[in-house]
């Protein structure tokens, strides 16, 4: 009789899950309920449940040409590219004042695509501490001969690393090497703002020789923030200091010409990905539409509104011992970040009631970083706040043992 023999890779396998479970960082796909209020996502601006929006976009697909391929076909150097996917890359640069702009399928993509190609062998990569994982994939395959973060949104920081990189590579010094410098201008996890123009100001005065290089996500600024929602870049006036920036829609918009025609040739994230189907460049072009037109500046004016709501609102929680509850909040941000040492519980806690939230767990945040992220849309209402504001105090009201009293 066979003896059944072990399957080596199954069990390795279970042992890495049994091993986040125990640790309490297994991740599961999850569906919301329709009935559920959305405090989680990225859709700031609600667009996707917009009437307007979802108007516009079927009339963009009736106007197709009978028989027109609503797949791609391909990637865009194969059979994928069509001119209204030019045409939809100009437009979207004409929005964001850059000369040109190049499609990406995803933004985690359009990181990857740009990071990994765009520094040279032995080129120089500085990154704040807190960028995106996408951002860190792109420069662990990139060429760059060195990779240094400094200090999350830290000027000092900025050009402490800047001058040892200066100090110790004479290239650099000489500006015969680049410097990328790689930053988001709103962070997904906190909300808070880069202090783009402090740091635009670091770069002229440590690397006198114009070889810095500007490497930004505006992901979650895209609609939230700047004139018509196009950005903290605009919003600053830095465009012309951005050598690349990166939107939501998984656009990167390039600085040259030259830019763009190089990630076209070394860009493994598109080159070798099957390329945006019609109904996906749609829908990409009628948010540019809508925002381009002013018309989503009432759902910026209203997320505004709301942002300042919600954080008047927390405000009257009152003063907590922070190792229980804190609330680190950026204004104009919509994002919230609600700290507290068992962030699932209250996470758990809020979405019985039928509030969406997420509890954000190391090694997404830092070890003791750990929180419930809060996402306002500009389609959540003053009394939705309420309910979850009420929720919350409910629960640092509630005698937990171990629960340290307000201060």
């Amino acid at each position: 009789m066979t003896t059944p023999q072990k399957d080596p890779l199954r069990t390795s396998l279970r042992h890495a899950l049994h091993h986040r479970t125990l640790r309490s960082s297994r991740r599961k796909l999850t569906t919301l309920s329709p009935s559920s209020t959305d405090f989680s996502s990225n859709d700031f601006l609600s667009l996707s449940t917009s009437p307007v929006y979802r108007a516009r976009f079927l009339s963009h697909l009736h106007s197709a040409p009978p028989l027109h391929p609503f797949a791609s076909g391909g990637s865009r150097l194969l059979d994928g590219n069509s001119p209204y996917a030019e045409a939809l890359e100009s437009q979207i640069a004409s929005f964001h004042n850059a000369p040109t702009g190049l499609l990406f399928n995803s933004g985690f993509d359009a990181n990857v695509g740009v990071l990994s190609t765009l520094p040279q062998p032995g080129d120089v990569i500085v990154h704040d501490a807190l960028v995106h994982a996408s951002a860190r994939e792109g420069m662990r395959l990139s060429r760059a001969g060195t990779r240094v973060e400094f200090e999350h949104s830290c000027p000092r920081s900025l050009e402490a690393v800047l001058r040892k990189v200066v100090e110790e590579d004479e290239a650099v010094r000489d500006g015969g090497r680049s410097v990328f410098i790689v930053v988001e201008s709103v962070y997904s996890m906190d909300g808070d703002v880069a202090p783009l123009r402090e740091f635009v100001e670091v770069v002229d005065r440590v690397l006198t020789r114009g070889n810095g290089y500007f490497v930004v996500d505006e992901a979650h600024a895209t609609g939230a923030l700047g004139p018509k929602g196009a950005g903290v870049v605009q919003e600053l006036g830095l465009e012309g200091r951005m050598f690349v920036r990166v939107h939501t829609f998984g656009k990167a918009l390039a600085s040259h010409g030259d830019t763009r025609d190089y990630l076209v040739n070394y860009a493994k994230s598109l080159i070798y990905t099957t390329a945006l189907g019609f109904p996906f460049l749609a829908s990409i072009r009628t948010a540019y539409e809508l925002l381009a037109e002013g018309e989503t500046q009432l759902l910026q004016d209203t997320l505004q509104g709301l942002v300042t709501y919600l954080d008047a609102r927390l405000q009257d929680l009152g003063p907590w011992d922070p190792t229980i509850f804190s609330v680190d909040h950026f204004p104009n941000s919509p994002i919230f970040s609600l700290r507290s040492a068992v962030p699932r519980e209250l996470a758990a806690v809020c979405q019985r009631d039928g509030f969406i939230v997420r509890a954000i767990m190391a090694p997404t945040v830092p070890a003791g970083k750990e929180r419930v992220r809060v996402c306002l849309h500009a389609g959540n209402t003053m009394q939705e706040i309420d309910g979850l504001v009420g929720v919350i105090q409910g629960w640092l009201n509630r005698p937990t043992e171990g629960k340290v009293a307000r201060l």
